[in-house]
């Protein structure tokens, strides 16, 4: 059993592990599935670059695309839009879908989108650089949202 949950959320009884499939699960019936968490992922496109994001958790090299959690209610076109919004004060113009990414290290669906935006960047309080790329030299990485760079400079070729 690989639950982070320890007890029920329902009755507070300890949980153990179901024989079929292993998921933590407790007599009065509650079972936690552990189902991927939706994340939505944005490739940022302002004023011919790509906005490429640091956490201010994260080492001082380590740029990534703007990311965050779907919200309940909220549709992925919609929650890919607020985020640029949030961490980079930016108004997306469209959210064009670019695909689904497995990212299993973090259980977490990634929903990524190119999202041309404008406005004069501002970053809140999540993160602590930002870097522009021009795109014919950003270099997708192997594994998250980089397989979403990757799929959306294949199309910008074709």
């Amino acid at each position: 059993m690989s639950s982070a949950y320890r007890y029920c959320p329902a009755c507070a009884q300890p949980l153990s592990a179901r024989a079929e499939d292993g998921r933590a699960a407790c007599a009065c019936g509650f079972i936690h599935w552990d189902n991927p968490v939706p994340v939505v992922a944005a490739i940022v496109e302002h004023e011919g670059a790509v906005i490429l994001a640091r956490n201010k958790d994260w080492p001082e090299k380590m740029f990534g695309l703007v990311t965050g959690f779907l919200e309940k209610d909220e549709a992925p076109e919609e929650g890919v839009k607020r985020e640029v919004k949030e961490e980079l004060d930016l108004d997306a113009t469209a959210a064009h879908f670019v695909g689904l990414y497995p990212f299993a290290r973090r259980n977490e669906l990634i929903i990524a989108y190119h999202v041309p935006a404008t406005g004069t960047v501002h970053l809140n309080e999540e993160l602590a650089d930002v870097r522009r790329v021009a795109p014919e030299r950003l270099r997708p990485w192997d594994f998250g949202t980089g397989l979403a760079v990757a799929d959306w400079l294949k199309r910008r070729q074709a």
